[in-house]
């Protein structure tokens, strides 16, 4: 998992909020080495069988299947109503301590006090369908948490990623983009190959980044600037010391990181090393994102 990749990135994360759930918070740690061109993740976790570290990931990721998170509908074009019905139960969960995980889903993908002309909820910027061609957002998630196999999670932390997985995906790698005139070939006559484990545990990051009302209409998504097609993008920071993931969620959610003239020096006193931009771009019904570029820092 390199750091200039978005799915790379959340992928990490992934990894870290399900190793810390499995091991707990206090004894997994996440930090990025230097490793060719770009960065690595370095994860640190207690003294534990390193046999059955995927093994426990696979799992742990299984119990999602079918989770009332996941199936509210296939896609988020949910309504107002259904969706804050689903988010007092999941809140009632949390708090009684039977179910974490689908508070923190529902809080990243969406806001059930937002809604739109239709009267569905505004939802996460990290969303890049909604039923055309037969991609669904949450069907897909559903469908990964069902069929992703430890030897797919195996090559997705420790490579090679080879893309030899079938669809779905969640059109967070830029390889996902296959437009005709960046291709050899017509994509219609080439088979959806990617890496299944990584597009797994890039689901499980997006509790990192909660979607916020900002208005009666409109909301916000950690980590991402603008709302148009043409203007929408993601900035993620690389850091050098070991984080847990409250403090990864703390430097996930820094202002500065998305001010072009930021100052280096007050990112460089974060233990931040590299910023990472890229832009999720809209191609007739669906999203994708862009390269990253590095940042200067």
């Amino acid at each position: 998992m390199s750091a200039d990749s978005l799915l790379g990135f959340l992928a990490s994360l992934g990894t870290l909020r399900t190793a810390s759930e499995i091991w707990g918070a206090s004894n997994v740690r996440l930090s990025w080495d230097v490793h060719g061109s770009s960065y690595s993740p370095i994860l640190s976790l207690p003294e534990i069988d390193v046999e059955a570290f995927v093994p426990s990931l696979h799992a742990n990721l299984e119990t999602r299947t079918d989770h009332a998170a996941l199936t509210i509908d296939k896609d988020l074009k949910v309504p107002l109503s259904r969706f804050s019905a689903a988010s007092e139960v999941a809140a009632s969960l949390f708090l009684d301590g039977s179910d974490s995980w689908g508070a923190r889903m529902i809080a990243a993908f969406g806001c059930g006090t937002c809604g739109n002309e239709k009267g569905n909820i505004e939802d996460t910027a990290f969303r890049t369908m909604s039923g055309a061609g037969h991609q669904h957002f949450l069907e897909f998630m559903n469908f990964l948490a069902k069929e992703t196999t430890t030897d797919q999670l195996q090559e997705a932390i420790f490579g090679p990623w080879r893309y030899r997985d079938p669809s779905p995906i969640m059109r967070w790698d830029s390889a996902d983009d296959r437009r005709y005139a960046l291709r050899w070939d017509e994509p219609s006559k080439d088979p959806v190959r990617t890496v299944r484990g990584a597009n797994r545990l890039a689901i499980e990051a997006l509790p990192f980044f909660p979607v916020v009302p900002q208005s009666s209409s409109t909301v916000a998504t950690t980590g991402f600037t603008g709302r148009r097609s043409n203007d929408t993008m993601f900035t993620w920071p690389i850091w050098s010391v070991s984080l847990d993931t409250d403090s990864v969620s703390s430097v996930l959610s820094l202002s500065a990181l998305q001010r072009d003239d930021s100052s280096s020096t007050a990112l460089a006193l974060r233990g931040i090393r590299a910023v990472f931009r890229s832009q999720r771009i809209t191609l007739g019904k669906y999203r994708n994102f862009t390269p990253a570029r590095a940042l200067c820092l």
